[in-house]
């Protein structure tokens, strides 16, 4: 199937950011298909049927980055995923499933959007198991369980509905959250020709100019969000924070907000 240049351009980007296991994994997932097929049919229900924005492989794709920029930050720093503190894995092998959440996290949206998250585990397994299975020896079957699990954990608890316990599952609810630049919600808000419940959400999303995920000052991760006007403060307060609020990973950010030329506010 063809993919569209910016797909292709994250794609590329991924794949060089990532250790040796993790990128076969990903190697993977982007040959797919089916995958590809899904994803796209996503994208099509969430903004066409549902109203929402960007829910297809670029969101994902970004998403992903997200994820694996902080999961390097906290890297760098020393600290170390849940897979290796509980002597299960490598560095490498949390990072797989890291990327496997991030970019499978969404398949649900196909269908609905409310319970999507579990919609998308269904949908994601097969997926998971015949990466997980390719890039492994058959009897290799303690790492696989592990790497299977951080996958599913990481897309249950994107939404910030149900509580998530692994560093790997909340690098992916943050990942998830911090695609909200004004690009993600372009389409439809250019589709919509009428006020609707909810147009706050795509209103203060297309308020935001630029999501920075950069090395903290007193924690090992910074985000500053960049915005144009005020109303980027609900997206901010009302859904990103809440979304840090209950991961894992809050401890290690530090976050900042702000309308361009102003003086940014601290979250953390």
């Amino acid at each position: 199937m063809k993919k569209s240049v910016k797909q292709q351009q994250l794609e590329r980007r991924i794949l060089r950011m990532l250790s040796p296991k993790a990128k076969a994994a990903a190697e993977l997932i982007f040959a797919d298909h089916e995958l590809q097929a899904l994803q796209e049919y996503a994208n099509i229900v969430s903004i066409k049927r549902l109203g929402f924005n960007d829910h297809g492989p670029v969101h994902t794709r970004m998403a992903t980055i997200n994820a694996i920029r902080m999961f390097k930050l906290l890297n760098d720093a020393g600290i170390k995923m849940n897979l290796e503190k509980e002597g299960v894995g490598t560095a490498d092998d949390s990072l797989t499933g890291v990327i496997l959440a991030a970019l499978l996290h969404d398949l649900g949206m196909s269908i609905a959007r409310d319970g999507h998250e579990l919609i998308s585990i269904e949908l994601a397994r097969p997926f998971i198991d015949r990466v997980v299975d390719a890039i492994h020896e058959e009897h290799e079957y303690e790492i696989k369980a592990a790497i299977k699990s951080i996958a599913i954990e990481g897309i249950f608890g994107h939404m910030a509905t149900y509580k998530i316990h692994s560093l790997e599952a909340g690098l992916v609810l943050i990942g998830d959250g911090s695609d909200m630049e004004k690009g993600r919600a372009r389409i439809s808000v250019l589709l919509s020709d009428k006020v609707r419940v909810g147009d706050i959400h795509r209103t203060s999303a297309s308020a935001i100019n630029k999501v920075k995920i950069i090395k903290g000052k007193e924690r090992p991760i910074r985000i500053e969000v960049e915005m144009e006007s005020s109303v980027g403060f609900f997206q901010i307060e009302q859904v990103f924070f809440p979304k840090i609020n209950i991961s894992p990973v809050k401890p290690f950010i530090e976050l900042y907000a702000g309308v361009v030329g102003e003086e940014m506010l601290k979250y953390l």
